[in-house]
């Protein structure tokens, strides 16, 4: 998968380094956005075996490991716990029970837009596909007489005027550089983060490719409205709390903040679908490719639709949704831009 590929290797390189600098007893890791899916284990998994490989290499050297895994308090951690006790127990053979490292694993409720962890304490952070989701939605798209300035949108398109886009823009560089800073208080000297996020090819806010796909699930739920099945004053005033950067406009943020050194940072591309690994520019079943995209669509959207518009709208939403992507990838192949960046404590 093309996502693993070109992001591994940043995360073992970053592991390895911290490891061999700060020579920790006691590593503390902690994923930051940890969800309940497959990557969170990906990277439970590439942290262990990178530390067993360091310390056949150099001996004695038996660190023990603390993932912190945190989440909002409304992700199902339980279900998290669960996929957790099954990846241990296929890990838990006679010839891996006393191959180092000693592992533990603890869930973290909690944003982290917030302070999580006392000073000082943490040598690795990790975020994946998470720092694209703002605090909030952007304030001041309402006016005093009610109007929606956005209306008819749920994040940036062709016909977002240019007001609202700095608000998108200005939010976006007030919480990333929150999350530096609580970050950068939270690291050991020389401790290091890897964060990847959705972002955008260029420099124009436009084009991006979150703006095609959420531009899919506006038209749905405008597609419910002409149904009767939604409200079009409830559409208005619904704006996702998210926005894909440009690599410079993360580059600033990180610059002016004087707070890390930026190790590594690459932009790659991946396809909506996460299962589909093609590189070709033709999707190959665009029925299943849009069941896919929509599956993952739906769990990150479900708890932002249901607090907004109630549930009973969530399956007709979708099987609208699930159509229109349907549509979208049997006339282009459209692909997500990804950053991925290395930062160290200064």
């Amino acid at each position: 998968e093309i996502f693993i590929r070109e992001t591994k290797p940043m995360i073992e390189n970053a592991i390895k380094e911290v490891n061999t600098a700060l020579l920790p007893k006691t590593m503390i890791i902690a994923d930051l956005g940890c969800f309940v899916g497959p990557n969170t284990l990906m990277f439970i998994s590439s942290v262990i075996g990178v530390i067993a490989d360091q310390s056949k290499s150099i001996g004695d050297g038996r660190v023990e490991l603390q993932f912190f895994l945190n989440d909002l308090p409304g992700n199902d951690f339980n279900q998290l716990f669960r996929l957790i006790q099954n990846f241990k127990t296929l890990n838990t053979t006679d010839e891996m029970a006393h191959v180092p490292p000693l592992y533990y694993i603890s869930g973290l409720p909690g944003s982290y837009y917030n302070r999580l962890f006392p000073c000082g304490s943490v040598h690795f952070f990790h975020s994946s596909y998470c720092l694209h989701w703002r605090s909030q939605q952007p304030e001041g798209l309402e006016t005093w007489r009610e109007t929606y300035l956005n209306e008819d949108n749920i994040y940036i398109t062709k016909t977002t005027t240019p007001f609202v886009v700095k608000k998108y823009q200005e939010l976006f560089y007030k919480d990333f550089s929150l999350f530096l800073k609580l970050r950068y208080g939270e690291l050991v000297c020389g401790g290091k983060m890897v964060l990847i996020f959705a972002g955008r090819m260029d420099e124009d806010v436009y084009n991006g490719d979150l703006n095609q796909l959420f531009g899919l699930v506006a038209k749905s739920l405008q597609n419910l409205v002409l149904k009767g099945l939604v409200e079009k004053e409830k559409v208005k005033s619904f704006n996702l709390p998210v926005y894909g950067p440009s690599i410079a406009e993360v580059k600033e943020v990180v610059m002016k903040s004087h707070l890390f050194n930026m190790d590594r940072v690459k932009l790659f591309e991946a396809n909506w679908d996460p299962f589909d690994d093609s590189e070709g520019d033709k999707v190959e079943d665009s029925a299943r490719s849009s069941t896919n995209v929509t599956k993952c669509i739906r769990s990150l959207l479900k708890s932002l639709v249901v607090s907004h518009f109630g549930e009973t709208i969530l399956k007709p939403l979708f099987v609208e949704f699930m159509y229109l992507v349907a549509k979208h990838l049997e006339k282009e192949k459209t692909k997500f831009a990804i950053i991925a960046m290395s930062l160290k404590k200064v």
